[in-house]
Parts: C-alpha cells; structure tokens; sequence
C-alpha cells in the first residue's frame, strides 16, 4: 500500500504521454497525406526563423499589449514545465520538491514560478475581456462562431485553474512547512501564495496535506489532460509554431510557385530553333492535376500551416478584401482546410486505413469561389502571420486549379487571357492597332 499512490501516477503519466503520443502520430500521418516538398535549402536561415519568430516571438509584439501578454503566457508555460519536473519526479520516487537541495536557487524558481503563475492569471483575465466583453473585431468574425469560440475560452479557463491549483499547492504547503509538518522540509519562496496562505489558518495539518495533496494531484492530471486536449484545440501551435516557422517561406514575398511542366512548355514556345513536336523531357512529368481542390493537392507545409494557425485573426483583420466586405478571410481559409483534413484523418481512421472517396472536397464544400477571387494576393495575411502561416499560397494553388482544370475563372480574367493569347496583352487590340491612340 505504502507504493500505491507511486504505481497509480506512473500508470496516469504512461496512459497521458500514450494518448498525446498516439495523437501526434495521427497529426503527422494527416500531414503526411500532403505533397512531399523540398524544404532543405538555406538551412541556417530556417534555423534563425526559428529561433526569431517562435522562440523569440518577434511578429507578436507588432501588437504591443497583445504580444507582451502572450509573451507572458509563453514564458509561464515554458517556465513552469520545471516545476512540472519536479511534480514527475517526486511522483514517481514518492519524494516531495526533490529538487529542495538545490537551496537558494531552488528558491529562486519557486519565487519566479509563482509571480509568473501571477502574471499568467492577469494576462488570462485580460485576453477573456478582450474577447468577450470589448470583442474585439477580428474574435467576432463568422468563423469564430460555435467551437472556435468556445475553445478559446475554453483554453483561458484551463489556464486559470492550472495557475490557482499551483498556488493553491504552494499555500498549503508553505503552512505545513511552518507546522512542522512530517516531509514538509522548509524549502522555496513563495511571493505569491503567502498571500493565499492566511485563508488556511485553523485548518488541521491532515486538512492541510488533503488539500496540498489534492491540489497536486489535480495540478498534474490538468496538465496532462491539457496536453492531449492539444490536438483538438487552436493551441496545437505551441508545438508546431516551431517547424512551421523553419519551414515557412524564404522566397520574396509574392513570389510565384510555377509547375515546372508549363514552365518548360512555355520555354519551349519562346525559343525559335526548339522542335514542336519534339517528345516532351521524361525528367519533368506533366501533373496528374493542375492546383487543388482538395486537401491531398497540397503539399505538406501547407497541411502544417492549417494545423500551425492560431485563430488569432490578425491575417483576416490586415486582409483588404475582408476590410471592404468581401467574404473572403485568410483565417477561415486555414480553418477549412484543417477542418477537411481532419474529415479525411477521420474517413482513413474509420475504413481501416484507405480513404473512401466521401464526395466531398475542400473547394466547393468548404471554400467558395467567390472567396478564392477576392483575394487581391498582397501578402498582407502573410506579413501579419506571428507564425509564419502562408495562407495565399492555399488561395493560389485552388485558383490554379479553377483555372487549368475547369476553365472557372471569372469573365474578365477568361476575357484577359484570351487577349494575352490572342494579341500578345491584355487588350483586345492586335499588335498593329495598339499605337492607334497616338494618332487621336
């Protein structure tokens, strides 16, 4: 018995990471359902992206209290997971703050835990009011109705609880520490919840090592059930902020993607002593389709970044179609296309592996045409992304596709082309009559 509460908490901590490590596997076979794509040039550039814009949050602070709170967030998170070291160690072994010898130090990162914890309940408390009481435009948007919304609130009500389960910890424990209390070596500093501490005067120490224990075990269970909530909620960016950021785009922004079929044929069209009818070069296959219109068309940095979006909206708020009313919003466009993934995962999951074809697909059925067009493609989502998301090249490729595969572009683009073809531009004049105007 004296080992019971040791096998119970291993058992909890294998069957939580068995479960997170089950649902990173289903993320990376969905990732995977995507184009493979060359990401492996200019390594030490993706390298200093990474460090830059996840580690050091630099796109954030273009919103300076937005960006300062979240920073606040992150490094809590970041910070505490020491703490939640030491709650792992001390579960496993059946000792308590093992990391005490550590003396003046150890001190110091329980002081630092606790105002951070601090800050963390703060800057929660503001990130809820911004959403739900000033509602700030770009929370408010069609597609943040329903479980969007409730996510992200659903996520700021963890973090407070996690945060006051610590304190609260930390308060019994620091009475029982002044108690004299049985294991209850006096070790840390407790800033913060010496303050809570005086609501537990009077109670009994058994009261007081339930309640310690209590908060504990609940502390722990949150976290680990917090990281498996992950996979289902916009924060799965805490962890793939990172690749997604040594993977996002080297190019110059604006920068075309050109399938290396077309781009050879048109080559092949310029050049005055090439062969027409010479056999096409087997080195470069003609695509079995041009663009997409579903999920499997894109490449997998694509997939990474719909799973990467953080649902923060400053692509759609910086977005000049979406300020002058059109329908399209770079963030929904990520939000479908996850959506759909996460549809596919799901056909694959239930036929045992094979997709069934379900009639169903991202354009059309999630994304509109009308959306795709509106897009005047000037970055701007891309800019605004704290996280290196692209969703432009999402729009372009289903716009390749609408193009090359059903001829669905609108009238004054199919009108353009024509004219581009026909005339050599964009105007419906022939190469002799385009001087015709200086005569007038």
């Amino acid at each position: 018995m004296e080992y019971l509460p040791n096998i119970l908490f291993a058992i909890v901590l294998v069957l939580g990471i068995g479960f997170f490590v089950r649902n990173i596997q289903k993320l990376s076979r969905n990732i995977k359902l995507g184009k493979t794509v060359d990401a492996s040039d200019n390594k030490s550039q993706r390298w200093k992206n990474m460090a830059r814009i996840a580690l050091g949050q630099t796109k954030m602070v273009v919103r300076p209290i937005a960006g300062l709170m979240h920073i606040i967030v992150y490094v809590g998170f970041i910070i505490i997971n020491i703490e939640v070291l030491e709650i792992v160690i001390d579960g496993l072994l059946g000792t308590h703050r093992v990391f005490a010898s550590l003396g003046t130090l150890y001190d110091f990162l329980i002081g630092s835990f606790e105002v951070l914890a601090f800050l963390v309940i703060v800057a929660v408390v503001i990130f809820w009011i911004r959403r739900n009481a000033i509602k700030l435009k770009r929370f408010i948007k069609p597609e943040m109705e329903g479980w969007p919304k409730k996510d992200g609130n659903l996520i700021l009500y963890i973090e407070l609880v996690l945060m006051f389960l610590f304190l609260t910890m930390n308060a019994a424990d620091f009475q029982l520490q002044q108690l004299g209390a049985e294991h209850y070596t006096k070790a840390g500093s407790f800033p913060i919840s010496q303050f809570i501490a005086p609501l537990f005067d009077g109670m009994s120490v058994s009261n007081l090592i339930m309640l310690e224990r209590t908060a504990w075990w609940l502390h722990i269970l949150g976290i680990l059930a917090f990281l498996n909530y992950l996979y289902y909620s916009k924060h799965l960016h805490i962890l793939l902020a990172f690749p997604n950021t040594y993977y996002g785009k080297l190019k110059v922004q604006g920068a075309f993607n050109n399938v290396e079929a077309v781009t050879n044929e048109v080559k092949l069209m310029l050049d005055p002593s090439a062969d027409p009818f010479a056999a096409p070069a087997e080195d470069v296959p003609e695509p079995e389709k041009f663009g997409a219109s579903d999920v499997k068309d894109l490449n997998r940095i694509q997939l990474l970044n719909a799973y990467t979006c953080t649902e923060c909206g400053r692509c759609t708020s910086e977005c000049p179609a979406n300020q002058t009313g059109k329908k399209l919003s770079p963030r929904k466009i990520m939000m479908d296309t996850r959506d759909r993934l996460e549809e596919v995962g799901k056909n694959i999951d239930k036929n045992k592996g094979v997709f069934v074809d379900d009639g169903k697909q991202l354009l059309g059925d999630y994304i509109s045409n009308e959306e795709l067009w509106a897009c005047t493609t000037c970055n701007a989502c891309v800019e605004a992304c704290p996280v290196s998301i692209d969703p432009l090249s999402i729009i372009l490729e289903m716009r390749r596709y609408l193009v090359m595969e059903q001829s669905a572009a609108p009238t004054e683009l199919n009108n353009m082309m024509s004219n581009i073809e026909n005339n050599g531009a964009p105007w419906p004049y022939n190469q002799m009559d385009r001087l015709n105007w200086v005569n007038e």
